[in-house]
């Protein structure tokens, strides 16, 4: 019989958890285009991008 896999939970990394008011929040963007999370990428170019649909957007820094 196969032994179990600890299951390691990524919940900490993808919200932000105000017990006081009871609110929890998405850290990252969602996708415009299908609603899935998106990664946020520093190299080679600043950008968010979703894994699903492909949908990428460049960051600008403003002058």
């Amino acid at each position: 019989m196969a032994e179990k896999k600890e299951l390691k939970t990524y919940v900490h990394k993808l919200y932000e958890v105000d017990y006081e008011k009871g609110v929890i929040k998405l850290k990252n963007r969602r996708c415009p285009r299908c609603g899935s999370i998106m990664a946020h990428h520093m190299k080679p170019v600043e950008r968010w991008h979703c894994g699903k649909c492909g949908y990428t957007e460049f960051v600008t820094k403003k002058k």
